[in-house]
């Protein structure tokens, strides 16, 4: 995520005030809210170009500060998934595609969407049933981020992950 100054005031009127590694569009005027960071300690903001790395190092910055508490983000998602399967086809397609995950390295993905789905429900927010390549998911449908049952559909997951 990259912060402009509306949304680092947003920050600050929550009450957050742990912003190490979070990335401030360089076009923003920190001396307009100095006021209030000069009491946050360890104030560590930084500006950084955008457009100076890779795509995939944007995506590993990102992924690196995903905001959810700390019980998610040490979750083993393979567990959690696999203990929804009912069956033995059930946990052959979780487990393959688990692996494709894995090896993707999208397991803290896994991870926030979990946390996203539980926080909705907790807020009886409500989402649609599923949308685009992300219904060839079964691990998806098992965490409930949609409603479609890829297996009983017999969706290829290379149509997500490609």
């Amino acid at each position: 995520m990259i912060f402009d100054q509306a949304d680092l005031v947003n920050q600050l009127m929550q009450g957050n005030q742990q912003f190490a590694g979070y990335t401030v569009d360089g076009s923003v005027n920190l001396s307009a809210v100095t006021d209030i960071l000069q009491n946050i300690p360890a104030f560590e903001i930084y500006n950084k170009d955008v457009e100076s790395i890779s795509t995939e190092q944007f995506d590993q910055q990102c992924q690196q500060n995903w905001h959810m508490p700390a019980e998610y983000k040490t979750l083993d998602i393979a567990e959690l998934v696999l203990s929804c399967c009912n069956n033995d086809s059930e946990l052959q397609r979780c487990g393959q595609e688990l692996l494709l995950y894995q090896e993707r390295n999208l397991f803290d993905l896994l991870r926030y969407l979990n946390y996203l789905v539980d926080t909705m429900t907790q807020n009886q927010v409500i989402w649609g049933v599923g949308r685009g390549s992300s219904v060839a998911s079964y691990v998806l449908y098992k965490l409930g981020v949609h409603r479609i049952d890829s297996l009983y559909y017999n969706l290829d997951i290379a149509e997500f992950l490609r």
